[in-house]
């Protein structure tokens, strides 16, 4: 064979190893991928066709599920519980695509019985085509009356089994109809949500973070115990405001008074009582690193491992360290310090956890459509927040909170319950109230954050103790007179 025709046989050679190279990679690595890229429309019309797998909550209860259309191919996607559910098990729209659960767990609940390469190997390999389906930790009894106590507030509460993690309620409020994106009106109802000034398609609850106000104090009383630094009968002044070293702004406490008559007050006062002066001064006291180590053992400035991305709750413990102005602000829950609901009912589950902070989680387990179970759930700590002597301490602290504190309305009678009031300043002139507690104290089996946006700063009814207080107490109460 003479040079030219060599080349040109290598050359040919050379083209068809890569075509075939190219069909391999999108037809077989790529092919899931480029299934569900979002700018491709032909996967989201076959998904009508197609069943997905169902959503129970931990009782049974169906909170989604695929139902075949009589007379045709396409099966509807029904969510039972709608509203009360919606941003938990997400929607699985083929105009707007999946959130929640049903995105996070889109590859188990959708059947495989498609004509994808991977489909048709996994079926040539013998696999179950069927859909899988998803058991929850959500409690619908808890989670509905948690709709219902929010009301018509901009909102969220999670609660949470503080010894494992689990979350029994996660609601935020105002939400919507996930059935609503899937008929024939989608589009129209897609463009109100997305309009509507309430932001009802926002996740409060674990996707949204804020500044905890004085719930944050009980992170900075963890420290200052566990460090042997203070004590619950460590005395402070009580002057009517705190100046701010190197700067001319002040800290005051709620009302602009002293929390004690200007008579020196102990720490366990200042902490029924949420004295900013008293917290701002124990921040400085203790130091941006030492609060920084308590934040992060219960899940600030990290990835929490949940079942989607939950943005990180924010410790700035460099930028503190150099500033005691901005680290006595930080200290009673303002300034930079965020958290969404979820972190904050971590920090309470961490005090009844006797200091360890579980990893919340969502999903107990994935099963067959045989209910054969494929995957559990498996329970996990973040870390350890501080010696289960100072959470028991803390713990009696929180309680005094609940019964001669201004968390008062947190009460439910014949129950122990321990908690923390907050009341972060807003914008536009507005306080967002926050109560974290548990219950009962001496065996807790409920760990909670109530958060309310956007409350009128004028009058009683905007802070934590008068708002989020009551809302704690029913659903502690719900919880209790069930047995648990």
């Amino acid at each position: 064979m003479n040079g030219p025709i060599r080349r040109l046989a290598i050359g040919v050679f050379a083209a068809m190893a890569s075509l075939l190279v190219a069909v391999t990679w999108f037809q077989v690595v790529r092919a899931d991928d480029l299934k569900t890229d979002p700018r491709n429309p032909r996967p989201a019309l076959s998904e009508q066709a197609k069943e997905r797998g169902v959503i129970v909550a931990r009782d049974g209860t169906i909170v989604a599920r695929s139902i075949q259309e009589e007379g045709s191919r396409a099966f509807e996607r029904q969510y039972p519980l709608g509203p009360a559910m919606a941003h938990v098990v997400g929607y699985s729209s083929f105009l707007v695509g999946d959130t929640a659960l049903e995105a996070a767990y889109s590859s188990e609940l959708r059947s495989k019985r498609d004509l994808t390469i991977s489909d048709l190997i996994s079926a040539i390999l013998g696999r179950d085509l069927r859909p899988q389906n998803l058991e929850i930790t959500i409690d619908p009894t808890l989670q509905g009356a948690a709709l219902e106590a929010l009301g018509d507030n901009r909102g969220a509460i999670v609660a949470l089994d503080p010894a494992t993690g689990a979350v029994l309620v996660s609601v935020s409020t105002p939400s919507f109809d996930p059935a609503s994106l899937l008929g024939s009106d989608a589009a129209g109802q897609w463009e109100r949500l997305l309009t509507d000034p309430a932001s009802p398609l926002s996740d409060r609850a674990t996707r949204e973070i804020y500044a905890p106000g004085s719930t944050f104090k009980t992170i900075v009383t963890a420290t200052g115990l566990d460090t042997g630094m203070v004590e619950p009968g460590s005395v402070y002044p009580d002057p009517i405001e705190l100046g701010l070293p190197g700067s001319e702004a002040t800290i005051s406490n709620f009302g602009d008074r002293p929390c004690n008559d200007g008579d020196p007050v102990t720490l366990l006062e200042a902490f029924v009582r949420s004295c900013n002066t008293t917290f701002a001064s124990l921040a400085m006291e203790l130091g941006a690193s030492e609060i920084g180590i308590t934040a992060d053992a219960i899940g600030f400035n990290q990835d929490i491992g949940y079942e989607w991305t939950v943005p990180q709750a924010v410790w700035k413990t460099a930028e503190l360290s150099d500033d005691d102005a901005a680290l006595a602000q930080s200290g009673i829950g303002e300034r930079n310090v965020r958290a969404t609901p979820l972190h904050m009912a971590m920090v309470a589950a961490a005090v009844a956890n006797n200091g360890v902070a579980a990893r919340p989680y969502l999903v107990e387990r994935v099963f067959d459509a045989d209910g054969e179970t494929l995957s559990s759930a498996e329970v996990s700590e973040i870390g350890r927040a501080m010696a289960p002597e100072t959470a028991s301490v803390l713990a009696q602290m929180m309680e005094r909170v609940v019964t001669e504190g201004t968390g008062r309305r947190a009460a439910v009678p014949g129950v122990r319950v321990a908690g923390k009031t907050g009341t972060a300043t807003g914008s536009g002139g507005f306080s967002n109230p926050w109560f974290i507690g548990f219950a009962p104290v001496d065996n807790p089996t409920i760990a909670l954050a109530v958060f309310i946006e956007g409350s009128s700063m004028s009058g009683e009814s905007a802070t934590g103790g008068t708002t989020a207080t009551p809302i704690a107490s029913t659903l502690i109460e719900t919880w209790m007179a069930r047995g648990n």
